[in-house]
């Protein structure tokens, strides 16, 4: 049965037995369209050259006769393109594995796409707080986090992505202090060139800061008004007539815009949890560094990172990720701690090993450029940050309270992994 998983690797099978007859028509490219059919892309110069055609011909019948419905029929299966380097820009594309010189171009139907990794954000860091699924305590670790900065002086902005799951606001606000607008709202008015008149009245200033501030920038603001409508333009890309600019783009601009304005030391996100498009942004398209990847010891939290990873490395990016990433222990729980913290490091390296740290032969130590870590290297990005169980911090409805009065020694016994990772990351970030 051919699936659209067997798509590539049978066309890497085609392509590799063309062998230097394929070469001469590098570069070339596999467009996998919308429904998973592929053809292929090859400069228009080839059109006319008799050796080329035959080539052609021969992937394209090889192509339909092994991928079935994933194919073109060999009539419709080659584009001829006068710039092969056009076609490849702004579209979503990686080398296709093991074979020299073609690219692949995969149409999606969203714009998240997981392999478009931004550059890290500067001059202000960006830290994304994501997590594969939701209920694992990610926006109360992000309040707590915020509030322990702040103590410490600094000047926090809190971002909340969680559109279609919001209330980190809530944690860090009172309602009479939630300011009138939210991202959502931005997103929306700026589609009519609105989004300037809503800035100032986006950002509202925590009652939980201490030295520094807390900057909080909420989903919505103190009315949501018609929110779900709202939130169904939100994704939109802006066009105009000198360009289109993806949501994830527009994201950018608002938070420079935002940092602009505020001047804050840090920036933290708290990302929408899973593999969709809106926590795409928050982990690839924002600059962010580091990448906490919230997680506890389940089946569902490692085949989800597993299948993100996965993707990182088909698509050649997973170089330009893996270093930003420092995987957090949530909800490590009250008894039987210690056994927990070992399986769940255990997990943890075995997913790194096997999908991101280079490989390393057995009884050899790693050498020159070779990214891996031992299982208990506490410097390693598995190696997780853990975040105690707390009754108290367990619901997040009753977060702001909490803190109010909270004693800064159970801050840092609860979360003084995070904080203090963090801070060293910051302070480290701003040595000269």
């Amino acid at each position: 049965m051919k699936t659209f998983d067997t798509i590539l690797p049978t066309v890497s099978e085609i392509l590799a037995e063309l062998g230097s007859d394929l070469k001469k028509l590098t570069p070339l490219v596999v467009n996998r369209d919308l429904n998973g059919r592929v053809r292929l892309i090859v400069d228009e110069k080839w059109r006319t050259e008799s050796d080329a055609c035959n080539t052609l011909t021969t992937v394209t019948q090889r192509m339909h006769e092994r991928l079935e419905a994933h194919a073109f029929p060999p009539e419709r299966a080659v584009l001829f393109e006068q710039d092969m380097g056009q076609i490849l820009i702004g579209a979503t594309s990686f080398p296709l594995a093991g074979i020299d010189g073609v690219q692949v171009i995969d149409r999606l139907a969203s714009e998240g796409d997981w392999s478009s990794i931004a550059a890290i954000a500067a001059p202000v860091p960006r830290i994304a707080f994501f997590s594969i699924k939701g209920g694992v305590g990610r926006s109360t670790a992000l309040a707590a986090t915020a509030w322990a900065l702040a103590r410490d002086g600094r000047r926090v902005l809190v971002v909340d992505l969680d559109l279609e799951s919001p209330g980190l606001s809530s944690s860090l606000l009172p309602d009479d202090r939630r300011p009138a607008f939210g991202v959502t709202d931005w997103l929306v008015e700026d589609l009519v060139d609105n989004g300037n008149e809503l800035l100032e009245h986006m950002v509202a200033t925590s009652p939980l800061s201490h030295d520094g501030e807390i900057y909080v920038v909420p989903a919505y603001g103190a009315e949501p008004g018609e929110y779900v409508s709202k939130l169904g333009r939100a994704w939109m890309s802006k066009v105009t007539d000198e360009r289109r600019e993806s949501w994830s783009e527009r994201l950018q601009r608002l938070l420079h815009k935002l940092e602009e304005r505020w001047q804050p030391d840090v920036v933290l996100i708290d990302s929408r949890a899973g593999i969709d498009e809106v926590a795409s942004a928050s982990v690839t398209d924002l600059g962010a560094n580091p990448v906490l990847l919230f997680a506890i010891d389940g089946e569902q939290t490692w085949v989800g990172y597993r299948i993100l990873f996965r993707h990182w490395r088909t698509t050649g990016v997973a170089r330009e990720i893996r270093d930003r990433l420092q995987l957090v222990g949530a909800m490590i729980p009250e008894v039987n701690t210690h056994d927990y913290l070992a399986s769940l490091r255990e997990s943890a390296w075995n997913l790194f090993a096997e999908e991101l740290y280079d490989e390393v032969p057995a009884g050899e130590p790693a050498m020159g450029d070779t990214w891996s870590f031992s299982e208990a290297d506490e410097s390693a990005p598995h190696y997780p940050w853990p975040i105690r169980w707390h009754r108290g911090f367990a619901a997040l409805r009753s977060l702001h309270a909490r803190l109010e009065d909270i004693d800064p020694q159970e801050i840092d016994t609860l979360f003084g992994s995070i904080v203090t990772g963090l801070e060293n990351t910051l302070d480290g970030a701003n040595e000269p």
